[in-house]
């Protein structure tokens, strides 16, 4: 079994475990906030989301994106406020809830579901790691362009391609990028111009790879 294919062994052993919760989300519905010392750890097994946060302005940022199999909860974050951040689902998606301090305490004898997510935590927190720090290599790009160019080789990578879809609308990438939209509008262009990729509708081809 792949370690990070959390849904695999799921659907066998979810219902032997009494410190792990599954829930359903529909598109747009939040799927947690962020609660200080709840130390609550997440499981995406189906679906996309973000994270978001709002700032006293109102001004939007997405925090992170969250695909299939990503891990997230109050336990990555110091949260000091309560409810600043929340999740909410970008489509129909499945995830599990569990309490990082239960991972050390005994579940029941039989209880292979929870074993096996022991076994499986530090390759997802390791997977976690890697994309928060490709995250704040991102953010500390000073101009728009170089956030896209860099945002787009992390995409590239992770597809195997030169190729791939945007997990986001314009809008939502340019608040992931924490960049003004129409800044980012005109870099887009201008990097279509000068010969650095390809966009046909959510569609980004690298050219210069």
């Amino acid at each position: 079994m792949d370690l990070l294919d959390v849904s695999a062994f799921m659907k066998d052993y979810e219902q032997h475990c009494s410190k792990v919760q599954r829930k359903h989300f529909r598109k747009n519905e939040t799927i947690t906030n962020y609660i200080a010392k709840r130390n609550q750890v997440c499981i995406l097994v189906s679906g996309e989301a973000d994270l978001i946060r709002y700032d006293y302005n109102g001004n939007k940022t997405i925090v992170e994106h969250f695909s299939k199999n990503d891990i997230f909860g109050e336990v990555f974050y110091m949260i000091t406020t309560n409810n600043e951040l929340f999740v909410r689902a970008k489509q129909d998606c499945d995830v599990i809830f569990l309490v990082y301090d239960n991972l050390k305490k005994p579940c029941d004898a039989n209880c292979k579901f929870h074993e096996t997510l022991k076994e499986n935590l530090s390759e997802l927190i390791l997977q976690k790691v890697t994309i928060l720090n490709s995250r704040i290599e991102l953010l500390t790009k000073r101009s728009t362009r170089d956030k896209l160019i860099g945002y787009f080789s992390i995409l590239s990578t992770r597809n195997f391609s030169k190729s791939f879809q945007l997990p986001f609308s314009l809008t939502d990438l340019a608040d992931y990028l924490s960049v003004d939209r129409s800044a980012m509008m005109r870099e887009l262009k201008s990097l279509r111009d000068d010969g650095f990729i390809d966009k046909t509708g959510n569609v980004i081809t690298l050219l210069y790879k």
